[in-house]
């Protein structure tokens, strides 16, 4: 992000924080889309995001760190919104749910197909799975996020993979109601 546009952010300046509205956005929408399932939940841990952004920008040391610690803000904000409903204590082999295959799986996958697959996982697993794999966290940072063990992080990964790689595989499935 542009220095000049960063400290037009530091002073409040509303032309400034449209630009980096509008550059930064997309990506951290997509950032939040991996994390959160509705529509309305990525809309507002969005929103809520850049308010943060903008109102704490002070705390931001280096300019050049600014879409780091913009993403980061962004996954807070969706596990700030996953902690008041997900149980990443429940495994998912506790869940009952009847899973139905629907058809199969491309070999080619594009970014958007593994967001699709992993929309398919337990919010537990989809969340642990991104953190470790899309965002490069370990098992202990994704334990202190979670307030969960090390373990129950690992094991969340573990079941992600191996729903993941089934889906891969062959099978698309969907959770019966």
């Amino acid at each position: 992000m542009e220095e000049q546009l960063v400290n037009g952010c530091r002073k409040g300046q509303r032309d400034a924080q449209r630009l980096v509205y509008e550059r930064l956005a997309p990506r951290l929408y997509h950032t939040c889309r991996r994390y959160l399932k509705k529509e309305e939940e990525i809309e507002e841990a969005l929103a809520d995001s850049f308010y943060i952004i903008f109102t704490k920008i002070d705390q931001l040391k280096e300019n050049a760190a600014f879409e780091g610690w913009a993403r980061r803000i962004a996954i807070n904000e969706c596990l700030r919104y996953l902690r008041k409903s997900v149980n990443f204590n429940l495994y998912v082999d506790d869940m009952k749910a009847s899973l139905q295959p629907v058809t199969d799986a491309a070999t080619d996958l594009e970014e958007d197909d593994l967001l699709q697959l992993l929309t398919k996982l337990p919010a537990g697993c989809r969340t642990v799975f991104s953190l470790y794999a899309i965002e490069g966290y370990g098992h202990k940072e994704i334990a202190a996020l979670l307030d969960i063990t090390e373990g129950t992080s690992k094991s969340q990964l573990n079941a992600a993979r191996t729903k993941l790689k089934d889906l891969v595989g062959g099978l698309y499935y969907k959770q019966a109601k």
